[in-house]
């Protein structure tokens, strides 16, 4: 039967041009600075982003871990954005391994207001945690995708400085929110105080993500990752995908937003559907089904009887395009949406 994979883009398989890099790569010890291929990658990564310097983790969960933990302390307030994905999907590490209280502002399509960011930053006394950290994510996992827009990151970024408190990004799919806006990487990235994204999501490499910004911060990183069992020694076979991916599949993103909208557009005036266009905008499509009278299991369970695999999203479907996932493949999957919706 055929199979069309739409629960995550970290299903993708690498193409086989950057699988053959790895043989290649010239290899070393990581944890002495001694890999050539992962300090080609770090070097190309922060300059990219246009930060000071980068450090390879293995991947978005460690990513996020090292960062909060390299840039507080146990008793720390942080304030998260009430749907990311650091509050939903990685155990509570900031509880439980850097004993932070998180505290929750609402947003829309995953960007929280300003003003009651600036409204819950308080400092720290006898009576309560200090906030030192605001953290962002873009694009927004479980808003369907959405972006964060530069000049919203910026206002943020200015509250944060007027408190003295720093700026972290989730930006797991920032290339996506690059590509879907026609702007350089850069112009999201110089909001943040530091950034990790992912290369083993839409960018197609087998393993890894990346954290970066400024000397002192990699410093303090690269010891919270030791710490979290994260240092590497012959890394250069993640790093030299990596390096293949950054060259080569990020334009290519354009063609999974695509097929994300040709999706959308296929399915959005099924009756019983919920889906709002709006949160369309990069490689996800997310979408209720309490009108077909089903639940997001039934649901599911349904369509992989035809061949198509999606993920729940809280209380929604989600799928998401990505290398190896055609404009067929798109087109097959809106026909088994719809034969599965006149069959309720």
């Amino acid at each position: 039967m055929r199979v069309v994979d739409l629960r995550s883009d970290t299903v993708t398989i690498p193409p086989k041009e950057m699988l053959e890099t790895i043989p290649k790569a010239k290899l070393g010890d990581d944890v002495y600075g001694e890999d050539t291929t992962v300090n080609a990658l770090e070097e190309m990564a922060a300059k990219r982003f246009g930060k000071e310097a980068a450090l390879l983790v293995t991947s978005g969960t460690q990513a996020n871990t090292v960062s909060l933990l390299a840039q507080t302390k146990p008793g720390d307030a942080i304030i998260l954005e009430s749907e990311c994905h650091i509050y939903h999907y990685e155990l509570g590490n900031f509880a439980t391994l850097g004993g932070l209280l998180p505290r929750l502002v609402s947003g829309r399509l995953g960007c929280p207001d300003p003003e009651e960011i600036e409204a819950m930053i308080q400092p720290e006394t006898d009576h309560r945690a200090g906030t030192r950290l605001i953290c962002l994510e873009n694009t927004h996992n479980r808003a369907g995708g959405t972006i964060l827009p530069p000049d919203k990151m910026r206002v943020i970024h200015e509250v944060a400085m007027r408190h003295g408190i720093r700026v972290h990004l989730d930006g797991a799919r920032i290339f996506n929110a690059a590509v879907a806006s026609n702007l350089d990487v850069r112009e999201f990235s110089r909001h943040t105080d530091d950034v990790m994204f992912c290369l083993s999501k839409g960018l197609a490499a087998p393993v890894g993500s990346v954290v970066l910004g400024d000397m002192d911060f990699i410093s303090r990183a690269r010891r919270v990752r030791k710490m979290l069992g994260g240092g590497m020694r012959k890394a250069g076979v993640i790093a030299a995908p990596g390096i293949y991916a950054l060259e080569h599949m990020v334009g290519r993103l354009r063609e999974d937003h695509e097929n994300a909208r040709l999706l959308a557009e296929g399915i959005r005036d099924i009756p019983g559907i919920g889906l709002d266009m709006e949160t369309v905008q990069t490689n996800m499509v997310r979408y209720g089904v309490a009108g077909l009278g089903m639940t997001t299991r039934e649901y599911i369970a349904e369509l992989l009887a035809k061949g198509v695999k999606a993920s729940e999203s809280g209380t929604h479907i989600r799928m998401v395009t990505h290398y190896g996932i055609t404009r067929d493949d798109v087109e097959y999957t809106i026909e088994a949406i719809h034969e599965v919706a006149k069959n309720r």
